[in-house]
């Protein structure tokens, strides 16, 4: 279509067999303007993508096209060569060696792998468990030969039921989403109770956690769900909000392992606990006045054993002491009478021995036990000749003075024994 055609990129510009001139291929231009605004080239040339031309010089084109395409002829050039471009290669060889080099480089790289203290690695060949790597440096055979799935053994894994920890710390953040689904439950008298809990394990047995049941973690909690509710459907609302709390854990937590061994789950249940445990809201003032009217009751109870506690051991205890009392004073005067008659039954004996000296020996003695409670003490020598005896009476009047105790025997022994003594 002579006057009206335009040349894309990879077409190429010829001259009719009129004029015998080649115009220069227009590849790597990007685009051109409407040969019929070209006025040299007006209804002499055409566009032939298929016909490959001689390379022709711009020379006398360049004019009429800088005009019209906005071609700016760089300074120093007046003929530029396009198909110099046309003849580029990409040098396949070199980017198959560099491709396969880094093939070779990633497949040596996956021979290494590094198992860190808490965790243990399980080896896969073609999707077979062949064996365990403990903590450490481990070699393989390169991916996909064999895989290494790591499990952490040692950590403490947490599941929660009934709420979401979102960021846990001093001041824990919690989700405000509703979870009534896993914590509303039916007690065993037929009232309802929101408990939530949470439930601690480890991983003790990779294979089996990995490969024996299909989606550990959901199994693992709906197992949780349902050994939850089962304990609770069992038991009262008030064991389960008030004094069953302790229960109840160590019973979930006894039927859950039995549960995941039979599962073979591989998990080991070390602890489950109870978060809250409360009504619902739409009944919770209600509940809360039946409760605090039962801790009024145990309070008044609670106090009434205290008395009791302090009042009935205060009296035993006195009882005991009064009858221990007399006890101990009937066998202090049995054996006081028994003392008694064998210390009479002594001076008697010795008395048969020597009356005199035993006479007198038993007077010094209740002189000892007399003179000591006697406040004042007066002594007349019955052989004083020539001297009145005078008792002043002054304030003390009122006192008469008896006259001295006549000793019995005729002349006094040479010395005095002790007490108790006898000869």
């Amino acid at each position: 279509m002579p006057g009206s055609f335009c040349a894309r990129r990879g077409a190429r510009v010829v001259a009719t067999p009129a004029e015998g001139v080649d115009v220069p291929s227009l590849r790597g231009m990007g685009y051109a303007r409407c040969a019929g605004k070209i006025p040299s080239l007006r209804g002499v040339g055409r566009i032939d993508a298929n016909r490959s031309g001689y390379p022709l010089a711009f020379a006398g084109v360049l004019p009429h096209l800088s005009g019209t395409m906005a071609i700016r002829r760089p300074p120093g050039f007046d003929t530029i060569d396009i198909n110099q471009f046309g003849n580029f290669r990409l040098p396949w060889k070199l980017i198959l060696a560099a491709v396969l080099g880094l093939a070779a480089l990633g497949m040596v790289g996956s021979c290494v792998f590094t198992v860190e203290p808490a965790e243990v690695a399980v080896i896969l060949r073609f999707g077979k468990y062949v064996r365990d790597a403990n903590p450490g440096l481990h070699f393989k055979l390169p991916s996909p030969v064999e895989q290494v799935a790591k499990v952490q053994v040692e950590r403490q894994h947490k599941q929660e039921f009934g709420f979401r920890t979102l960021d846990a710390g001093v001041r824990s953040r919690y989700s405000r989403d509703n979870f009534d689904a896993e914590s509303l439950m039916l007690t065993g008298d037929l009232n309802v109770a929101v408990v939530e809990w949470t439930t601690q394990y480890r991983i003790t047995e990779p294979y089996k956690y990995l490969f024996r049941v299909r989606n550990v973690e959901q199994t693992f909690r709906d197992l949780n769900e349902a050994v939850m509710r089962t304990v609770v459907g069992d038991r009262s609302v008030n064991e389960v909000l008030t004094v069953g709390r302790q229960e109840i854990q160590e019973d979930v937590e006894r039927r859950l392992q039995e549960l995941c061994d039979q599962y073979e789950t591989g998990i080991k249940v070390e602890q489950i606990v109870l978060q809250d445990v409360e009504p619902p809201e739409s009944v919770k003032p209600s509940f809360n006045e039946v409760n605090q009217a039962e801790q009024e009751r145990e309070r008044a109870i609670n106090e009434a054993r205290a008395d009791y506690n302090k009042a009935v051991p205060r009296a035993r205890g006195e009882a005991l002491q009064m009858i221990q009392q007399a006890e101990g004073y009937a066998v202090d005067r049995t054996n006081r009478a028994i003392g008694d008659a064998a210390l009479f039954e002594q001076m008697l004996a010795a008395y048969a021995r020597a009356q005199d000296v035993t006479r007198r020996r038993l007077y010094l003695e209740t002189m000892e036990d007399v003179f000591p409670s006697v406040q004042k003490k007066i002594l007349l020598d019955e052989d004083i000749r020539g001297l009145l005896p005078v008792l002043p009476l002054g304030a003390e009047g009122g006192a008469t003075v008896s006259p001295p105790p006549m000793v019995p025997p005729t002349q006094a022994p040479a010395r005095t024994q002790p007490k108790g003594v006898t000869r």
